[in-house]
């Protein structure tokens, strides 16, 4: 039987700038933390996170996004924040991950979403959203990609999949910043380190990089092909906004606006930022989401 750990509460006290009331919810045998404010009935923004990240990194966004009277919804993804994490490496597939979350999506009975998906959250939020798209008005895709194993790989993803499996520690708050133009402070780096107290919390955080498909014969690259089948149909709103200096994903914007007839005339854009996009431009991504809700709401009515 897998074994399953829990952050101890005390290790997510006084968090800088992370004010938000705890939500759990129990999928299969697990539970899985998430923020959810601003209004209880509103057309919700779904705010999916990546690697080795967690819903801290959105909590900028959240505030102001809320702030302007819209419901905002941020899980953990199972093995990282506040949600538990599988000790087995096997129990994180990419299926389970997405599994995981569409399970998440319909117990709260999530509608009309606009899902804003980053990193892994991206690999996840793609699949669910070709697989359910009356679930969604619209999606942003920032720093992330639905991967065939047909893209081009860059040397720094090889490195970090090489560093994720090998190294025998994987500093959490390092490796944002490594992924931001900015630098953490003190209690920032804290908050990042939080969820994982010793190398025994930070399974996921291995298992991930190396379930995104690299080659063509991998099965999940199947998987994701048949995605794009879905995809190739979407014709509501699909926004990209990415980074100019994250060499993992550059150009990925390009290939999903060739692919997802939503896309064209979109108001694409490429932000002055690292990967962790949040960390470093939190003011004009919440613009541009709240921007988006109400074009993608104007598009639903007409």
């Amino acid at each position: 039987m897998d074994m399953i750990l829990q952050t101890p509460e005390s290790r997510f006290n006084g968090l800088k700038e992370y004010p938000f009331e705890s939500h759990f919810l129990r999928i299969n045998d697990l539970q899985m933390h998430y923020v959810d404010e601003g209004p209880d009935n509103d057309k919700p923004v779904l705010l999916l996170h990546g690697v080795p990240a967690w819903s801290y990194l959105y909590r900028h966004i959240i505030r102001k996004i809320s702030e302007n009277g819209c419901r905002v919804v941020a899980p953990d993804l199972i093995g990282f924040g506040k949600s538990d994490k599988p000790q087995c490496i096997k129990s994180h597939t990419y299926q389970s991950h997405i599994d995981w979350i569409t399970n998440f999506i319909f117990q709260l009975n999530l509608k009309e979403i606009i899902l804003f998906c980053h990193d892994w959250g991206s690999l996840i939020g793609l699949r669910i959203a070709a697989l359910h798209p009356d679930l969604f008005t619209g999606i942003i895709v920032s720093n992330g990609m639905l991967p065939t194993g047909e893209q081009k790989i860059h040397s720094t993803f090889k490195l970090w999949k090489y560093f994720a499996k090998y190294s025998p520690n994987i500093p959490v708050d390092r490796i944002l910043e490594v992924g931001t133009l900015r630098k953490l402070d003190k209690e920032e780096r804290k908050a990042y380190r939080a969820p994982f107290p010793s190398s025994k919390y930070k399974v996921a955080i291995r298992a991930l990089p190396h379930l995104v498909p690299v080659s063509a014969n991998d099965p999940e690259s199947a998987a994701n092909k048949t995605a794009y089948k879905s995809l190739n149909e979407w014709k509501k709103p699909f926004l990209t906004v990415f980074s100019s200096n994250d060499p993992i994903t550059y150009g990925g914007d390009e290939y999903l606006q060739k692919r997802i007839p939503g896309a064209i005339g979109q108001d694409h854009v490429r932000l002055e930022a690292g990967h962790f996009i949040q960390e470093d431009r939190s003011a004009e991504l919440a613009d541009i989401i709240i921007r988006f809700r109400i074009k993608a709401e104007i598009e639903l009515l007409s």
